[in-house]
């Protein structure tokens, strides 16, 4: 799909705050706010807009903790990398989890209530599978950043 700079901008706006009124969004870009709904309908259509979404503070509901993981796997028939991700995605501890190159096959971050959480997770995840070479635990110490807005091209009117 191509995007021209009206999406540019759109999106750039819905990354901002999401619930940003399509008739703001459209005095904003110069164009109706049917044009706008229509643009965001197609690009979700497209699957350029992924979902619309909350995005909580983990520590005020209750998970204190976000742990980083690396995890080696014993083998990586494909198969057996394909069971890896589903296992990941089936985990909703697991918030982001990354198939890298490198010494490590995954990356995950993970979000739990406690260290007996964690615990309980690694043997669910780790040690009650068979391809599971070796992980290691990176427990966040406090959180920095965590951006979930992707960069973007604005042209300059």
């Amino acid at each position: 799909m191509s995007l021209d700079h009206f999406d540019i901008e759109i999106l750039a706006i819905l990354q901002e705050g999401n619930l940003t009124p399509q008739r703001t969004i459209g005095e904003r870009v110069n164009l109706s706010a049917a044009a706008v709904n229509r643009r965001i309908k197609r690009m979700e259509a497209d699957g350029v807009i992924r979902a619309n979404i909350a995005v909580l503070d983990a520590e005020k509901v209750g998970q204190r903790i976000t742990i980083i993981v690396e995890v080696e796997l014993e083998s990586e028939h494909v198969d057996l990398i394909d069971q890896a991700k589903a296992s990941f995605l089936a985990t909703p501890e697991v918030q982001q989890c990354y198939y890298v190159t490198g010494e490590m096959d995954f990356v995950l971050v993970v979000s739990v209530a406690s260290m007996g959480d964690y615990e309980l997770l690694t043997r669910r995840l780790f040690f009650n599978n068979p391809n599971m070479k070796r992980f290691r635990t990176l427990v966040a110490m406090n959180c920095v950043k965590v951006g979930l807005s992707i960069p973007l091209q604005i042209s300059v009117k």
